[in-house]
């Protein structure tokens, strides 16, 4: 019985050859989200509703919309302590990381000015963000804090569509009456992003195949020697 536990907690551990990969996908994620986010940003047509709350608080202080991503999302992640949630190494690197490439970003790229390549600016950025969001989620090394945030008011028994749903619409209101931006892409986002991440997440999942469970008999798999 101890070898068969033994066996399953084995089977259940990510492989170490699966690692590096997981590694690599969440960091292209992560990457492709700070990016997607800093493009929505440049086309200034409309945010999704945590960075309207960012932007609306960037807007009020004068520090970056990439560094109040980085605040909000070590704030949300102590709201996990009461929530019993157990955060992976992905979501930390997922408060810091997104938060950097938002600010990198934006200090390098002028924003456009003509309608079109705002508008392509808003299209690509939703675009990427479905991609980068399917990515990071499919390492399968922990959600977005706001992502566990949901999930842990949800696990209390309520709805998670209702949730989140709430905690969106609340963090929008406050990002607009601070002064973030809602707009067409902010409709964009909230109608394009669900449908992309469910055509694309099975895409980008990383499954492991387990191996098959040792049997735990007594020489099980032990062929005997042969007589003379």
């Amino acid at each position: 019985m101890r070898l068969a536990k033994a066996a399953q907690w084995v089977v259940s551990a990510p492989p170490r050859e699966a690692l590096a990969r997981r590694l690599g996908q969440l960091f292209t994620g992560l990457i492709l989200y700070g990016v997607s986010d800093a493009l929505l940003v440049l086309g200034g047509l409309g945010l999704d509703p945590w960075d309207v709350l960012h932007q609306g608080l960037a807007r009020r202080t004068g520090i970056p919309i990439g560094t109040w991503s980085i605040i909000v999302g070590a704030a949300v992640l102590l709201m996990w302590v009461p929530l019993r949630q157990r955060p992976g190494v992905g979501t930390a690197c997922n408060v810091v990381v997104i938060g950097t490439v938002i600010d990198l970003v934006l200090a390098v790229v002028p924003a456009p000015v003509s309608l079109p390549l705002r508008w392509a600016a808003l299209l690509s950025g939703v675009l990427l963000n479905g991609v980068a969001t399917a990515c990071y989620l499919g390492a399968g090394l922990g959600p977005g804090p706001r992502d566990g945030l949901m999930t842990g008011i949800a696990g209390r028994g309520h709805s998670l569509r209702v949730v989140r749903t709430c905690i969106e619409l609340t963090v929008l209101a406050t990002g607009w009456l601070l002064g973030g931006t809602v707009g067409a892409g902010t409709v964009l986002y909230a109608v394009g992003i669900g449908p992309l991440v469910h055509l694309l997440l099975p895409r980008l999942t990383i499954r492991t195949t387990a191996p098959p469970a040792p049997d735990d008999r007594p020489f099980a798999g032990v062929v005997p020697r042969r007589r003379v």
